[in-house]
């Protein structure tokens, strides 16, 4: 079936969560929906706001820009424009701006009648991004632990945070963080680079089929998962390094307030060690 004949025979009405038919069309080959239209608000006017708030500092840099949180005094309150309240606002906008294209997603996922795991996969990434921004400040009492919006700005919050509990890397959650985000690039780069290798041969060999591509994993490491079970592993790899991600912030202050290396002194004290055991 070609692509734009298939298109449309699913781009039919129905489906929507809010709005009916009110925006329940397509704009060229882009839905809209009602929660299209409620993502490119809060998009456009949380971009606005950021670059309002570089004109107020002098600088159009984007390296330099710094849209910081509130100060610590201001707790949980609402902070002036200047001095937190911009970020505060441009945090609603960011949360309404991702959670609307989640729903977008929802609505399409409604129309072609499959199942939602585009648009749960996406929630892990709004689940990271609202626990550094949303959860972490209010389990620790103040917005003022957000991070701040910027190039610069931000990587001096992540490697001052880091430095706060000595060394982050020891923190067991930054661990399994990595570990799942190396091992989706290194499960996907296998996959990506097979399906490649199998669907453009050498000029005047037959293009490879899946059986080839299971019988070289089955050689190489001795298992294939298959075309479809790769994917999902790829899927199960990528949700677990974004959600072990917030896991690893979010403990680190409301949970966890020493340094990571300290955590470890449970494995120092086990009773196996000869210095536990009286040798």
């Amino acid at each position: 079936m070609a692509l734009l004949s298939f298109e449309r025979k699913y781009r039919v009405r129905g489906g929507t969560l809010v709005g009916g038919d009110l925006f329940d069309f397509w704009v060229g080959p882009f839905y809209v929906g009602f929660f299209g239209v409620t993502t490119a608000f809060f998009a456009l006017l949380g971009t606005i706001l950021i670059f309002w708030g570089a004109s107020q500092q002098g600088t159009f840099n984007p390296w330099l820009i710094n849209i910081a949180p509130p100060d610590l005094k201001y707790g949980l309150g609402l902070a002036p424009l200047m001095d937190g309240g911009l970020w505060q606002i441009i945090t609603i906008c960011a949360i309404g701006a991702f959670c609307s294209w989640a729903l977008r997603e929802v609505e399409i996922c409604r129309k072609l009648g499959m199942g939602y795991h585009v648009p749960f996969a996406f929630s892990v990434a709004i689940f990271a991004y609202v626990t550094l921004v949303v959860f972490r400040p209010l389990l620790m009492g103040a917005w003022g632990h957000g991070f701040p919006y910027g190039i610069f700005s931000h990587l001096d919050w992540v490697s001052n945070t880091g430095y706060a509990y000595l060394h982050f890397h020891y923190n067991p959650a930054h661990m399994l963080a990595v570990t799942f985000f190396f091992t989706t690039t290194l499960a996907l780069a296998l996959h990506g680079g097979l399906i490649l290798s199998a669907a453009n041969p050498e000029k005047g060999e037959d293009m490879k089929t899946p059986d080839h591509e299971d019988t070289f994993f089955r050689d190489f490491i001795g298992y294939s998962v298959g075309t479809l079970g790769i994917h999902r592993v790829g899927l199960l790899l990528a949700l677990n390094a974004g959600f072990w991600s917030a896991i690893c912030i979010i403990i680190s202050g409301p949970v966890w307030t020493k340094g990571w290396p300290e955590w470890w002194n449970w494995w120092l004290e086990l009773p196996i060690w000869p210095s536990q055991v009286g040798m």
